[in-house]
């Protein structure tokens, strides 16, 4: 049971990590302007990306300092996801063995 609950797990914080990779080469594409928001479709996906991460990063954008433009939050939460997948759940996987 807990081997299921892990692999779900697994799978969802890979998806996590994927949704901020490609909020992150959107947000470059936006701001290189090779893609426009006035476009419908550009916009309702970035506006749900945003929906999904931006409780993510908000605690963490409380205790950054503020760096101006540049933003780490994403950074951030692409470690925390990291050590999450690779140090924390095969752990858990380990002592239910």
């Amino acid at each position: 049971m807990l081997i299921s609950i892990v692999q779900i797990l697994y799978i969802l914080l890979s998806i996590i990590w994927w949704v901020i990779v490609i909020q992150a080469v959107m947000s470059w594409l936006i701001a290189f302007n090779v893609i426009n928001t006035h476009n419908d479709f550009v916009r309702s996906i970035w506006q749900a990306l945003d929906r999904i991460t931006e409780p993510l990063y908000r605690p963490i954008r409380k205790i950054l300092p503020d760096f101006g433009a540049l933003d780490l939050s994403p950074l951030v939460v692409l470690l925390v996801l990291y050590i999450l997948q690779t140090v924390v759940l095969p752990n858990l996987l380990m002592s239910a063995s």
